[in-house]
């Protein structure tokens, strides 16, 4: 009988793993390996197990932090952080130029986590105008009026008010919502009464302050129950002449110039017709 025996293959003991060439494995040829000396046969190459990399483990982390939903106590910075690339984008590109690509690049955020929390671009467009037109009213803060007279402390806290309502990036917010009316008609509606009504809670803020600390408060405009229809017709008077002109002026220094003369003047008009009966 004859004696079957194993052939032993030598043992490779330099940290290698041997692949064997042979004719009918054609991918085989493909890898690159690096030709070792001793401890494999002859017609076959070995490639160290050191050569492959391994992650280190703070990069590891990192990028488990990266790709998933972040802290609750981030999620806000996340949110104002999209906001304001969509922003600058829909200012820059207008609705139809903008993309979620370059929203998302500009944020330094993936396309996931803004459509986590915008449902698509229309949405987001919607949310920005929402954000930076109407919610700014909330911050709009006003030292104490200057002057010695009513008219002189109305007239100062007028002024702030229209440098602080006539900045740059509200005004092109503006009139893309505008142009862009069509489109999207009814959030041009929502913010139009929206803006008219914050902005008479605003001037009732302001005018109910005034009157506290003058003699105007005797007057039957500047009663509780007016006090909203007062302030209407002070920001027709003040506000909206000068907002027509911003919106359509490409020239906006040549008009912040004409800001002082214009509340003085309108300021001097309104209270005669306070004083006069001409408000009711």
């Amino acid at each position: 009988m004859r004696q079957i025996i194993q052939k032993v293959r030598p043992v490779n003991r330099n940290e290698t793993v041997s692949f064997y060439l042979q004719a009918n494995v054609k991918w085989v040829s493909k890898l690159r390996c690096t030709p070792t000396i001793g401890g494999t046969e002859p017609g076959s190459i070995s490639m160290k197990t050191s050569t492959l990399k391994k992650i280190p483990a703070k990069k590891a982390k990192r990028a488990a932090v990266r790709f998933g939903r972040p802290p609750k106590e981030l999620a806000g910075e996340v949110d104002a952080r999209i906001l304001d690339a969509a922003r600058k984008v829909f200012l820059e590109r207008g609705f139809e130029g903008a993309s979620i690509d370059e929203i998302a690049e500009v944020a330094r955020s993936g396309k996931p986590t803004i459509y986590a929390r915008f449902r698509d671009k229309r949405a987001l467009f919607t949310e920005v105008m929402t954000r930076d037109i109407l919610s700014r009213f909330a911050e709009f803060k006003t030292e104490v009026p200057t002057g010695a007279t009513i008219e002189e402390r109305l007239t100062s806290a007028a002024i702030t008010l229209l440098h602080w309502g006539f900045d740059s990036d509200r005004i092109a917010l503006m009139r893309l919502a505008m142009a862009e009316a069509r489109r999207f008609p009814d959030l041009a509606s929502t913010v139009s009464r929206t803006a008219r009504d914050l902005s008479t809670e605003l001037g009732v803020r302001l005018l109910g302050e005034l009157a506290q600390s003058g003699k105007v408060s005797s007057l039957p405009a500047f009663a509780p129950e007016r006090l909203a229809m007062t302030a209407r017709f002070f920001l027709d008077l003040v506000a909206v002449p000068m907002l027509l002109r911003v919106l359509f002026e490409v020239n906006r220094k040549a008009l912040d110039a004409e800001i002082d003369a214009h509340v003085a003047r309108s300021v001097a008009f309104f209270l005669a017709a306070c004083r006069n009966g001409g408000v009711t």
